[in-house]
């Protein structure tokens, strides 16, 4: 049995085949079809419509953990199942009369050290003392009876579990008695309530990510490695046990769409600690050995590199990457740890730093976040240009100064509309006076501040509530601006009305200057010219964000992302001065647009890191796709860590890097059933490339292969 590869070489194989078989039949959908058989719980109450909706979500959930099936296989070695369907839509798996009644959550990674160094019943204590204070309101008081309720939930669930594995895994009803409930006592218990609590949230709809799992697991493994309780390989086979139930999500026949394997349920690895320490640690290889060998894609991995990254763990990153897939990318630690702690939060919360689920840079646990996207070229296009008529600048200087303004205007409006949205009208403090949102306990009950401040995730609970623009097409943007300045204000081939006629008209008739304009040397090519605009431009983005930032109890920092939505965008799109028609699918991320990153691997990184990107605090992503046999043999590996040592040298942010041939992507197009298993990055997450639709598919194929 062998998982596919990018690389001319093969996987190793360090598990036991019978574990290798379990992987294998659960990437190729035996579970997921399984969950769909029982999409959710129906509600049989006749009075269900008559509850508010607190009271309805204490219901739904209660039925959920009396009634959600259990799923105990053969191979695994710690228990838990999310086995509702419905929940793969991310919604909450328990309907009435056939309808769904709320969504669910995501973007966010949950709290799951105080499961697992207190317990579970450490909330109940939590909860009783808060609801102890006399000043609570009616609906405080009430959320905090519907944690309660909650916990109350996950100990059916637990007790069921309980009863079904008595007999049939004892190992993992003594590791139930104990977790999660109460401490975690060593190893195996701690990836025991790790995974209940991740797999019961989970169960209720939401879609949560992981976090820093080395740091969380790493000290257990540690103690039982030196008292010889428990082997590396033994704890290999446990950790596996972690990755492969986390497939239980996959289909056999996905429809195409944006890819199947997007449940936010990222890993962060590595990085320092409060004394800048490496905590690399065993769990961090053995987690790196797992995907290395088994190419599991749902849980994408990052890793936390600095100036001082062991050689060992580089070495290790770069020979999971060039397998392909893009599960394995990197945070430039140093650079964040700068930006967190320059935006304001405490050094040690900075620290802790993980992300989403997908990228965004969050701390774990206790943030609430959103990312609000906006299409920076349509702003230029048909804001600032006005479609590209009745529009006169006398100077570069003069349409980038108009430009501004605009970018100033946007951001303001993200402002007000969220403002609108969560915190009534009062524009001058938003999130002041949170609205009333839809039930989630579930997940309030995980995110630190939801207790003390006794409110829910989204009625500013948690101790950080994070509203982040994000500017998307970046690389499209910059690249019109300098070739508006190249082509009519530096070498005056055109006038600023012709050229305006010109965009207007989709270059109709001026294939020649088309192919000058796209003949430049633009934004990835290390040209410090057209680098300037593009560093000028995330600054000024930052500062339009600074001006409505911590009012309220709000954040709202900066980013750079599409995450995809380059397709869905390109439809609003107008011919670009830097030579493509309307409707071309540009630039994704902070990347550059494609086509035009044509110097190699290094000038893209170059370009990329010429803006202070510590500016944009939650994040911008550069995606990079190498040739294979650019990363094959020693020499393959050495230039891939050489490429993420400059990177972080260089001031990057995150990296992530996938390793396929174009050529083996048109062949998954063609004959999609002998590449079932083939994962590529598509942005903050990966996806079996047979699971996306054709455009999705062609704007992976269409990204640069690159060598280094």
């Amino acid at each position: 049995m062998e998982f596919f590869t990018s690389s001319d070489s093969k996987r190793p194989v360090r598990l036991p085949a019978k574990i290798r078989r379990w992987a294998d039949e659960s990437m190729r959908g035996k579970y997921g079809e399984e969950a769909m058989k029982t999409p959710y719980i129906e509600i049989e109450n006749e009075h269900f419509n008559e509850y508010d909706d607190l009271d309805k979500y204490d219901f739904m959930i209660t039925e959920i953990a009396k009634k959600a099936p259990l799923r105990v296989c053969e191979e695994e070695l710690i228990s838990g199942s999310a086995t509702l369907g419905a929940a793969i839509g991310h919604v909450i798996p328990a309907y009435f009369k056939g309808e769904k009644i709320f969504s669910s959550v995501s973007h966010l990674t949950i709290d799951y050290e105080t499961a697992l160094r207190f317990g579970i019943d450490s909330y109940e204590q939590q909860i009783a003392e808060r609801l102890e204070d006399k000043t609570l309101s009616n609906r405080q008081t009430r959320f905090l009876k519907s944690l309660l309720n909650v916990i109350s939930a996950m100990r059916i669930y637990h007790r069921r579990y309980l009863e079904k594995v008595e007999k049939e895994k004892p190992e993992i009803y003594r590791n139930l008695q104990q977790v999660p409930f109460h401490p975690a006592r060593n190893f195996h218990e701690a990836v025991q309530s790790v995974w209940f609590v991740f797999s019961f949230v989970r169960l209720c709809g939401n879609w949560p990510g992981i976090g820093r799992l080395d740091v969380l697991l790493g000290d257990y493994l540690k103690r039982d490695l030196e008292s010889g309780i428990l082997t590396r390989n033994r704890a290999r086979e446990i950790l596996a046990s972690f990755f492969i139930k986390g497939t239980e999500w996959i289909l056999k026949d996905t429809p195409p769409s944006n890819g199947d394997a997007q449940h936010y349920q990222n890993i962060i690895l590595a990085g320092t600690d409060m004394q800048g320490r490496e905590v690399a640690n065993e769990v961090t290889y053995l987690v790196l050995e797992i995907v290395e060998e088994l190419g599991i894609s749902d849980f994408p991995v990052t890793v936390r590199l600095h100036e001082n990254t062991p050689e060992r763990l580089l070495r290790k990153v770069s020979k999971v990457m060039r397998h392909g897939g893009g599960v394995v990318a990197v945070y430039n630690e140093t650079l964040i740890l700068k930006s967190l702690t320059a935006y304001g939060y405490p050094s040690e919360d900075a620290q802790n730093f993980a992300n989403d689920g997908c990228w965004e840079v969050q701390i774990p646990g206790k943030s609430f976040f959103i990312y609000i996207p906006f299409d920076s070229l349509v702003l230029l296009q048909k804001k600032t240009l006005n479609g590209y008529r009745n529009k006169e600048f006398s100077s570069f200087e003069s349409l980038y100064e108009a430009y501004v303004s605009d970018l100033n205007d946007q951001v303001k409006q993200i402002y007000e509309s969220v403002s609108q949205a969560f915190g009534g009208p009062e524009i001058n403090a938003p999130c002041g006076e949170w609205k009333t949102a839809a039930p989630c306990s579930v997940v309030s009950l995980f995110e630190r501040g939801c207790i003390e401040n006794a409110r829910s995730y989204y009625e500013g609970g948690p101790e950080y509530n994070v509203f982040s623009p994000h500017i998307g097409g970046v690389a499209d943007t910059v690249n019109s601006l300098y070739a508006i300045k190249k082509l009519v204000f530096d070498e005056k081939k055109i006038s600023f009305a012709e050229f305006m006629d010109v965009l207007r008209e989709n270059w109709r008739g001026n294939d020649l200057l088309r192919s000058y304009a796209a003949s430049l040397h633009y934004y990835g090519t290390d040209n410090e010219e057209v680098d300037r605009i593009y560093a000028a431009l995330l600054h000024d983005f930052a500062l339009a964000c600074r001006r409505w930032d911590k009012r309220g109890n709000c954040f709202f920092p900066a980013g750079v992302s599409t995450f995809g939505r380059e397709i869905g965008w390109a439809q609003n799109r107008l011919a670009a001065a830097e030579g493509t028609r309307a409707g071309a699918v540009l630039a994704g991320n902070a990347s550059p647009s494609p086509g035009t990153d044509t110097e190699g691997v290094t000038a893209v990184i170059r370009s990329y890191c010429r803006a202070d990107l510590s500016e944009m605090v939650t994040g911008a992503a550069l995606d990079l796709k190498i040739s294979p046999q650019a990363l094959s043999g020693e020499g393959g590996i050495s230039s891939l860590k050489s490429l993420l040592r400059g990177f972080v040298k260089l001031g990057g942010y995150f990296l992530q890097i996938d390793a396929v041939s174009a050529q083996t992507l048109r062949n998954a197009q063609q004959n999609p059933k002998e590449y079932k298993t083939l994962s590529v990055r598509v942005s903050g997450w990966n996806a079996r490339f047979i699971t996306l639709t054709r455009e999705w598919q062609d704007m992976i194929i269409g990204r640069t292969e690159q060598n280094v």
